[in-house]
């Protein structure tokens, strides 16, 4: 295992912010009023994290590329209704203050767009403790590796030292197909076992166990 990371990338929606839930049920109602197919819970949850395009072509493959205007205004529209109750998981606030305060570059990498996430930013509070983000209406879709590629050229920081953490297999699959370690969060869009399946170098179940494997395994192995 490597000695400590000194750059840590997180995914947002799932990982950092309780929203899977919401952005699933969305996806179902934008379905709902275009007459579509209604995508049950897993596959709406499964497209969460990808960008646009290759979420709708999963989860709404019978609609033609010319109505994806239309369902994302009905998506945008009911996700903005619930949006301002959604909150933090427990502790990650905190856990971004720590890892900021040992030294360590913090990074989103995320299927939310630009807009979307300067928004969540503001609304969470969190944006001071990151270095750099970035989204998917400016990078390929994961699990395509130019997120974290471009974040580490950014951050000037090599795929040894990066960590990248997430709650898909879109996430974990980005890190491999970066040369990156990934650890995954069960808590959020996909299941623990569909994480386990992509062999990270961890899977944790809940935040507070995310929280205890960061310090003893991201910042304590560098005092060894």
């Amino acid at each position: 295992m490597n000695a400590g990371f000194d750059l840590i990338v997180f995914d947002w929606d799932g990982t950092l912010m309780d929203s899977t839930r919401a952005i699933a049920r969305a996806i179902q109602l934008a379905c709902r009023d275009l007459g579509l197919p209604v995508p049950d819970d897993t596959r709406a949850r499964h497209v969460i994290g990808l960008g646009f395009t290759e979420a709708l072509q999963y989860a709404a493959p019978a609609l033609p590329p010319r109505d994806y205007p239309k369902i994302a205004a009905r998506y945008r529209r009911h996700y903005l209704a619930t949006h301002e109750e959604l909150a933090l998981f427990p502790g990650i606030a905190d856990l971004l203050a720590w890892l900021a305060g040992e030294g360590r570059l913090l990074a989103v990498a995320t299927g939310k767009s630009r807009a979307g996430l300067a928004h969540a930013l503001e609304h969470s509070g969190l944006g001071p403790f990151f270095q750099a983000t970035r989204c998917a209406d400016e990078c390929f879709s994961k699990p395509h590796p130019a997120m974290l590629e471009e974040l580490m050229a950014e951050l000037k920081v090599a795929p040894a030292r990066t960590l990248m953490i997430g709650d898909t297999t879109h996430d974990l699959q980005m890190a491999k197909n970066a040369g990156v370690a990934g650890v995954g969060v069960g808590f959020g869009a996909h299941a623990l076992a569909a994480l386990r399946a992509e062999a990270p170098l961890a899977c944790v179940e809940t935040p507070r166990e995310l929280a205890d494997w960061l310090k003893a395994n991201v910042v304590a192995r560098d005092r060894i």
